[in-house]
């Protein structure tokens, strides 16, 4: 699989960070026995940059928080939410009252389901209150569907009408069409066919166009190479590694951590070979390192400790072991 055409990430590494997520912690309630309140910790400790013009892929299992992510970062979270660290966009902390008025404008949401779109709307009207230029809003909806493919009488269907992978288009429109900085694509490729994620990759990629951010959550790590600048490998609700797009090659001797070595060479291109054991559970504590259960390396050390981001081979990794 060819990865998709871009910009090299060195460009732009010299610019001011668009999104900055640092020591990023998000827990919810739970009732034991006798109606004692705990916290479940879904996400811990994340961090993460996006610049301008950079995709930067959250690759990790389903399950393991990723859309909760988008969640926390769109402010949409439950009331019973309970969050910790730092959320800074374009440089400013990111309160719930700034969400509020940005979402939807300056930060954009592809969504995972297509059952997103308004079934009561006509597409066209969908895509078009997007747009904040209202005196030219039908222009921009008909050149954003012509950019994506989509048949000329799109605009007058009703999503109901359309298939899977034209609804998707649509939402990518709507993305498309905003004036939005950073646009977060939840899971926006399942269950498409090989040509089907192709093209919505290629779209999803021209979103990056004009100096735009995005944050592409995704479980498929071939996806998040075709058109990721950096892949941020999350595992047990942390961040474990933030590797380049370069460093995904041969047997992974350019990774820096243990469990993206295992996910690279469990690839069918690759080794193929599974690895042994399974993710946590939501809740799970681990005095030391989250990997170490099931790490081929981990020591005793490893058990009792629990590993601080670090900079290795201009990479951010979580590992006492990490290869440099």
């Amino acid at each position: 699989m060819e990865k998709l055409k871009k910009i090299p990430f060195s460009e732009t590494k010299e610019m001011k960070s668009l999104l900055e997520v640092k020591d990023f912690s998000l827990s919810f309630p739970q009732y034991k026995k006798g109606f004692r309140e705990s916290y479940i910790e879904v996400i811990k400790d994340f961090e993460l940059t996006i610049h301008p013009g950079e995709i930067v892929a959250v690759v990790g299992s389903s399950g393991s928080g990723k859309s909760l992510l988008a969640d926390s970062l769109l402010g949409i979270l439950p009331e019973n939410a309970e969050i910790k660290g730092k959320i800074y966009f374009e440089g400013v902390a990111l309160t719930a009252k700034r969400q509020q008025q940005i979402r939807g404008k300056e930060i954009s949401l592809i969504p995972q389901s297509v059952m997103a779109l308004d079934p009561l709307m006509k597409t066209g009207q969908q895509v078009q209150s997007s747009i904040q230029n209202k005196k030219e809003k039908k222009r921009i909806q008909k050149e954003a569907f012509q950019k994506l493919g989509l048949p000329k009488d799109t605009h007058k269907k009703y999503p109901f009408e359309l298939s899977g992978g034209m609804a998707r288009r649509v939402l990518i429109a709507t993305a498309m069409v905003s004036e939005a900085k950073l646009i977060i694509a939840d899971e926006p490729t399942p269950g498409l066919d090989e040509q089907a994620l192709e093209e919505t990759l290629t779209h999803i990629k021209q979103l990056s166009e004009n100096d735009r951010g995005m944050m592409f959550i995704t479980h498929d790590i071939h996806a998040a190479l075709k058109i990721a600048d950096r892949i941020a490998v999350f595992y047990g609700g942390e961040t474990v590694e933030i590797a380049n797009n370069e460093d995904f090659l041969g047997k992974g001797e350019n990774l820096r951590h243990p469990y993206t070595k295992a996910l690279w060479r469990a690839l069918p291109e690759n080794d193929f070979k599974a690895l042994k054991g399974n993710q946590p559970e939501a809740g799970e504590v681990f005095p030391g390192c989250v990997f170490e259960p099931r790490c081929p390396i981990a020591t005793d050390f490893c058990k009792k400790n629990k590993p601080k981001s670090a900079m290795v081979n201009n990479g951010i990794v979580r590992c006492f072991y990490a290869e440099s």
